[in-house]
């Protein structure tokens, strides 16, 4: 088969294809559910499915490279084209997508002065190696080999950040180069200066957009005089971020309009069908004038709820693509169901500082060092130094940190400060003996995703802790992947008012989805039978994270609890009914 552009169309096969697309992102569902999901977005009308690629996820470490899991793209693919359905992959360097440092690896940043998603020799050599890799897993899959890939995308909103023509000619250059055959698309904002500065000769232009669709359709057609139409990232909601106030939901029937109007002029892909979970510590953020992580929930008030569940914007949505399209009939394969498990008491508990030597082994250094410098890419970083030469600490502030610290002198708390606070002094008044210990928890809590802090992502301290005025020397630094709490004793002692770990068990005779209740804890993140399924802060608005049924086990369960801020309840709840805030216009 071929797919190809002609005029102003995409042709298949020498027919007219209307391409009708939603963004369902692998990564972001686990793999038991992909069918299901694939087989709703079929089910709406849609002939087509969209993904990113996130290079984090498929080479987490330089040179070792991981597709299997929620990482096996292939699979994925492979199972849109069982139920016939086309598949759109944008496998470009960086992907945005509120992703943790939008898709870029955090190894990227070991390295001092590299240059990101511009023309660095060190940069393209690591997307030159990377793509070399993963192009084997992706060429096989395009519709001129028998797969259902009918685009690929060169770059993502480039024209949002530079404007390297010569990396964008590059890049696709190289992607050819590598074996791919299908058309070739960029997307961006819908204006003169973001689409010059975000295309290149040989691919076409898309927009990214949420409403207006007359408009901005009408502004993509003076910058492209000839070439299908198409919105690559229709937006029917948004997404949070913690203390944002409220989960944030679109106007519906503006959206249905925009649809109608999207479908009548050109092709759509809906951003997102569903848009899952950030487990793990995945989630991106944002920075404008303050720092806006990303909640662990990518609802996104999308076509689909974060499990899964069918919208009346999915009803809505299905009565105006049949004005366009059949809607073929599609029978459901799995059960998926909701199920609440109850109220389950702590079991156990001992704190971090108790197994901190069991999880981590320090590297000691005169002077802080980022967690990149010393191979970690996520979670937490422990910094502990012997304070000498004080008995009385008035001030403190930290050089070159990110994103968040609970600072502890002589085992007990003493402060906590949050992005612009830790570049700023902080008032003490703590008297200690000498020798005393001075402990920094500092908290990774999502590398930004867009715009130009890209380069400024290293986490934990980069550079100092100054007390008093002076730089203090002398650090044992403990890295906190959290990817072995397996080794986690629970016999050991938890002081109260510290950070903890919290074990929980229940017992499961069927298994279907459930959502944890945190309400009493403070902040940390939860793993479910070993596996981190996110973060949880008490300030919202998420207040239930999800938990698929194939993360549970027939029989015996465990769930454990990090808590930094020493705010502990009693018990949590595995309810029926998702929390993800009170709703909020956007």
């Amino acid at each position: 088969m071929e797919f190809e552009i002609k005029g102003n169309s995409f042709v298949l096969d020498g027919a007219p294809f209307h391409l009708v697309s939603g963004s369902i992102h692998y990564f972001r569902v686990v793999p038991e559910y992909w069918r299901d999901r694939l087989e709703k977005l079929k089910a709406m009308g849609c002939n087509t499915v969209e993904t990113y690629v996130p290079w984090n996820l498929h080479e987490p470490r330089k040179g070792q490279f991981c597709f299997g899991g929620m990482a096996d793209v292939r699979r994925f693919v492979e199972t849109a084209q069982a139920l016939g359905l086309y598949v759109i992959l944008r496998p470009s360097p960086y992907i945005c997508a509120e992703w943790e440092f939008g898709g870029l690896p955090a190894w990227l940043l070991a390295e001092d002065g590299i240059r990101l998603r511009v023309s660095d020799p060190r940069f393209m050599r690591h997307v030159e190696e990377y793509y070399h890799v993963l192009m084997r897993e992706l060429v096989p899959l395009q519709i001129d080999r028998g797969g259902p890939v009918i685009l690929m995308q060169v770059e993502n909103e480039y024209g949002s950040y530079a404007n390297d023509a010569a990396y964008l000619a590059w890049l696709r250059d190289l992607m050819r180069k590598e074996g791919v055959t299908v058309p070739l698309i960029t997307s961006d904002g819908p204006t003169e200066e973001n689409l010059s500065g975000g295309s290149v000769d040989g691919v076409l232009p898309t927009a990214n957009f949420g409403s207006h669709a007359d408009v901005n359709f009408a502004e993509l057609r003076r910058f492209l005089p000839a070439g299908p139409l198409m919105c690559t990232e229709f937006w029917i909601g948004w997404f949070d971020h913690w203390g944002n106030g409220g989960h944030m939901t679109g106007n519906l029937e503006t959206s249905v309009r925009d649809l109608d109007a999207l479908l009548e002029k050109g092709n759509v892909n809906f951003y997102m069908f569903e848009g899952g979970t950030n487990f793990g510590f995945m989630n991106g953020a944002n920075y404008y004038d303050k720092l806006t992580p990303d909640v662990t929930s990518y609802d996104y008030d999308a076509v689909l709820t974060e499990d899964g569940q069918i919208t009346e914007k999915y009803r809505r949505y299905r009565e105006i693509i049949a004005k366009y399209h059949p809607i073929p009939e599609v029978r459901f394969s799995a059960d998926i169901h909701r199920k609440a498990y109850g109220t389950l008491p702590v079991k156990e508990k001992v704190g971090l500082f108790a197994v901190l030597g069991d999880i981590s082994a320090p590297t000691e250094s005169a002077w802080p060092q980022s967690m990149e410098r010393l191979g970690q890419n996520y979670g937490y970083i422990l910094y502990r130094s012997a304070l000498k030469t004080e008995t009385h600490i008035e001030r403190i502030r930290l050089w070159k940190a990110n994103d968040r610290a609970n600072i502890f002198i002589d085992g007990k708390p003493a402060a906590t400060l949050y992005d612009r606070e830790l570049l700023e002094e902080k008032k003490l008044d703590v008297t200690f003996e000498k020798g005393a210990p001075l402990e920094i928890l500092m908290e990774n809590m999502g590398r930004v995703n867009y715009g130009q802090r890209l380069e400024e992502q290293r986490k934990g301290i980069d550079q100092s802790v100054e007390i008093n005025g002076h730089a203090q020397s002398g650090w044992e630094q403990y890295p906190l992947p959290l990817d072995n709490i397996d080794k986690i004793d629970f016999s050991k002692g938890c002081r109260p008012g510290l950070p903890a770990f919290y074990r929980f068990t229940f017992e499961a005779d069927e298994l279907a989805d459930t959502f944890l209740d945190f309400a009493g804890w403070g902040k940390g993140c939860a793993f479910v039978n070993g596996v981190n399924i996110g973060r949880f802060w008490e300030i919202g608005p998420q207040k239930r994270l999800y938990i698929p049924a194939p993360l549970l086990h027939k029989g015996g369960n465990e769930i454990i609890l990090f808590e930094t801020e020493g705010k502990a309840g009693e018990s949590i709840a595995l309810c029926a009914e998702p929390d993800i805030g009170e709703k909020a216009a956007l």
